[in-house]
């Protein structure tokens, strides 16, 4: 079902750009002079645009870490890995951490394969005029989210829209994000819907969203307007004067989402259960938007695997090694390196909000019977309170979610056969991420790397931008507000909102794109573009101080520095050593670094 199931990998250039080597089959050398003879040359180029998305040093392993360190997850795992080691990118780390260097590279890399995808699909003089104009619609994008995510992260960039070709004067200074911003959302809403649109309607693409669509354009522009209005405050500025213009453009480009044939899933667990499975929106309400495909799981000669579901995930015994091991019997392998903080799990009980609680933070563990090692799973070891719940009323969960059988004998007697619940209450609330599960993946499972897609975008995220907007837009919460965040607090079966003046909205929005997307890697960008960054990462420092067993994360790994250590330089990534060792028009880090 994947449509990237392999990348083309081209050799470039020094300075802003690096190779890829994520893949076992490329090409010696390139060169785009012999390349683009033909449409399926044009093609294959443009899927090696897209496969930058999916580079170990993007979404497919570090990103999780540099992006992770925020107020409701942290790395939590005993194993002493870079970046993860330095308690993620929100403290303790410097200018030369290779994860950050890594995906700075990265992006450059997928800018200059867009600028020579656009400089070179004349040539592939059989491709027909609607797929030409759907590949540079699509390269124009990617382009754009690339220096987005640049932006995101390291504000004033390097720019430029021309291939790199040439390892002469490669030094180019860092342009001001205004004039980047301007052509990031020029870009993207040009090949939506401008006069060179060429992006395809979700359901021409079957509604498969490894491809970008209008939808995913429309609802990354929407995320684009949306931090860009929080810019002046890790500028230290007063505001310009265009946030609520900003504010506005956001809810305006979100809102063509909505007439698009999306909608949310019936169950909140529907769409994870689709990334963990191989399948593309199968309920037929469309909820995913665009997704980082990953294929191959490290069985098949494709090498286009992902770490989601192993770095995050549930906790189990590794039979990996064990070939006669499948189905129910291996779930898959997790190093559960990311945990919630015991504010997120608060977040979920104060709202009764068990749909979601249950889905993201692990309710259980798989366990093997009298903890024999790497023989199989026979069980399920459930924390007090969770089983009855999950078995009476989240059975859904999916025809392929594993049971063991319920165990009705007594806790001195459980020899880890069987779905068990833990007679004991469980103090902890900084419990392992379970949000991307293995067991829905195909057999055989590697140990380290899954076919799990991640996601970009999804609808409920689309709706809360809108509900967001509106209300600063308004001065307050409209109709369309309240029915945007309601939607999405509906499908999780807690109560819907009314009666809030614009700060408590404001407030109730913060919570619900916490409870929805948490885990799904926009938190620290929501909190740097709300100005909060620094002050709830500050703020966590006394919960861990004073949690005791309630975050027993806190005593294993001192959790508590990672949030000490957070200072207003965290607004940013370091702009890497290397790179200013070789881009002498860059005089200046980022401020605190």
């Amino acid at each position: 079902m994947k449509i990237i199931k392999y990348a083309l990998c081209a050799f470039l250039f020094g300075g802003l750009v690096s190779a890829c080597n994520f893949l076992d089959k490329e090409p010696y050398k390139l060169s785009p002079e012999k390349y683009f003879n033909n449409a399926a040359e044009a093609e294959s180029f443009l899927t090696g645009v897209y496969a930058i998305l999916g580079q170990s040093t993007f979404y497919g392993d570090n990103f999780m870490y540099l992006a992770g360190g925020d107020d409701l997850q942290h790395y939590g795992g005993t194993s002493t890995r870079q970046p993860a080691d330095k308690g993620l990118i929100c403290a303790n780390t410097v200018s030369s951490d290779p994860a950050v260097t890594g995906m700075w590279y990265t992006l450059y890399s997928g800018i200059n394969r867009a600028n020579m995808f656009l400089e070179n699909v004349d040539r592939a003089t059989d491709l027909t005029d609607e797929k030409k104009a759907q590949y540079i619609a699509e390269a124009r994008f990617l382009r754009a989210f690339y220096y987005f995510t640049l932006v995101q992260n390291w504000g004033d960039v390097p720019f430029k829209t021309e291939s790199t070709n040439t390892v002469v004067d490669l030094s180019l200074p860092r342009t001001d994000r205004d004039k980047i911003y301007d052509f990031i959302v020029t870009e993207m809403s040009e090949v939506a819907d401008g006069e060179h649109a060429g992006l395809l309607h979700a359901s021409e693409l079957g509604y498969k969203p490894g491809r970008v669509s209008r939808s995913a354009a429309w609802g990354i522009l929407a995320r684009v307007y949306l931090f860009r209005a929080g810019e002046y405050h890790r500028m230290k500025t007063q505001p310009s004067g265009k946030e609520t213009e900003y504010f506005a453009k956001a809810s305006e480009y979100a809102q063509k989402v909505m007439n698009e044939g999306h909608d949310l899933v019936d169950n909140y667990w529907d769409v994870f259960i689709d990334l963990c499975s191989d399948q593309y929106n199968s309920t037929g309400k469309y909820e995913s938007i665009w997704e980082v495909e990953f294929a191959g799981g490290n069985q098949t000669d494709v090498k286009a695997a992902g770490r989601w579901g192993n770095n995050v995930g549930l906790e189990g015994p590794d039979l990996s090694n064990n070939s006669d091991v499948v189905g129910k019997n291996d779930p898959g392998y997790s190093y559960q390196f990311i945990f919630a903080t015991p504010k997120l799990f608060d977040l979920y009980t104060a709202n009764g909000d068990y749909e979601r609680f249950y889905w993201n933070l692990a309710p259980f563990k798989y366990v093997e019977k009298d903890n024999k090692s790497k023989v199989s799973v026979t069980g399920r070891y459930f924390v007090k309170g969770s089983m009855r719940k999950i078995l009476d009323e989240f059975h859904n969960w999916g025809e392929k979610t594993y049971s063991y059988g319920e165990y009705t004998g007594t806790a001195e007697n459980y020899h880890q056969v069987g779905d068990f619940e833990n007679p004991s209450e469980v103090k902890d609330k900084g419990r392992a991420c379970a949000k991307y599960r293995r067991e829905y993946e195909a057999d055989k499972k590697d140990k380290n790397y899954t076919c799990i897609n991640f996601p970009i975008l999804r609808y409920s995220d689309v709706l809360l931008m809108i509900a967001e907007a509106e209300n600063e837009v308004n001065g307050g919460p409209n109709e369309l507000a309240y029915r945007c965040i309601n939607m999405v607090r509906s499908r999780a079966g807690i109560s819907t909102l009314s009666g809030l003046d614009q700060t408590g909205f404001r407030q109730a929005v913060k919570d619900e794109r916490a409870m929805e997307l948490c885990f799904e890697f926009t938190r620290r960008y929501d909190l740097i573009r709300w100005g909060e960054f620094v002050t709830n990462m500050h703020e966590m420092v006394n919960v861990a101080l004073s949690a005791g067993d309630e975050w027993k994360q806190v005593q294993t790994n001192s959790v508590h520095n990672y949030f000490k250590n957070v200072t207003e330089a965290y607004n940013y990534f370091p702009i890497p050593d290397q790179e200013m060792s070789v881009n002498k028009a860059i005089t200046e880090n980022n401020p605190g670094w």
